[in-house]
């Protein structure tokens, strides 16, 4: 993982945790989780619509946290 991708996935775990949300979570995986607990489903259209590129950018970001993939690899 290169250094840029670490701060921004070091940032979107802060804004997570600052708006209640696990703070080692994505903001990404959060609405994925969300929208599959019924909670409400328009975060994760809105943040897939941003990663237009990354198709199901959301669930990805849910696989990843689940195999811990941010992790140093001495932690997975």
């Amino acid at each position: 993982m290169t250094y840029g991708k670490a701060v921004l996935i070091a940032a979107d775990q802060l804004v997570n945790a600052l708006l209640a949300g696990w703070p080692d979570e994505t903001l990404s995986s959060r609405a994925w989780r969300w929208e599959q607990n019924g909670v409400r489903s328009w975060p994760r259209r809105f943040i897939d619509r941003l990663f237009f590129w990354e198709q199901d950018h959301c669930y990805q970001s849910y696989i990843s946290e689940r195999e811990g993939r941010q992790l140093p690899p001495e932690l997975r």
